[in-house]
């Protein structure tokens, strides 16, 4: 991976330098600063965050708009990233250890070394199927075949992708460009 590429995050709030401190654990790739290369996703998500910030009490008051924030990502030599072409076990295995450490022993381990995670985005349509596969629902989570289920149900051929920026190095690549603002009529 050479080439700067445009990177979404949607958000209540412009989001110019980000702060991992500020970056929530246990989501799918681990604590970090996601974003997407689909400006649609990002703009979803800010209703998603502006319900998060009111929920955390961050906001009062559900505001009129939220921001689909713009970054110019510049890859570098020394970042450690990892990339899931597919959404398949190997990416689900990674999904379930971030979002239950320990339940496949020995997973969350091998992801702490990386700067930077990409791949499909497990998002609230697949919460259901997911914390179904961590209850061991389609079969023990660390063998294939509960794996293969779950994954077949996810539609991965439906999944958007998703950057988790792990580490300050990782951050050190995005430029921020802009932030446009996205009306929201949520409750």
């Amino acid at each position: 991976m050479s080439d700067k590429i445009i990177l979404y995050h949607g958000s209540f709030c412009i989001v110019q330098s980000p702060d991992l401190s500020r970056c929530a654990a246990g989501k799918d790739f681990g604590q970090g600063f996601y974003l997407t290369t689909s400006k649609a996703q990002a703009q979803k998500f800010v209703a998603t965050s502006i319900k998060k910030a009111i929920t955390q009490k961050i906001l009062t008051t559900p505001p009129s708009k939220g921001y689909v924030n713009a970054f110019e990502f510049t890859p570098s030599e020394n970042l450690s990233l990892y990339e899931f072409k597919d959404a398949n076990i190997p990416w689900l295995h990674c999904v379930a250890s971030h979002r239950k450490q320990g339940c496949i022993p020995g997973e969350f381990e091998k992801w702490i070394g990386h700067d930077l995670i990409c791949g499909k985005i497990a998002n609230d349509q697949t919460n259901t199927v997911i914390a179904a596969f961590l209850d061991g629902i389609y079969g023990p989570i660390d063998s294939d075949r509960a794996a293969e289920l779950a994954i077949s149900f996810l539609e991965p051929e439906n999944l958007t992708n998703q950057w988790c920026f792990r580490s300050t190095k990782a951050l050190d690549c995005l430029k921020f460009l802009s932030a446009e603002e996205v009306s929201f009529h949520g409750k």
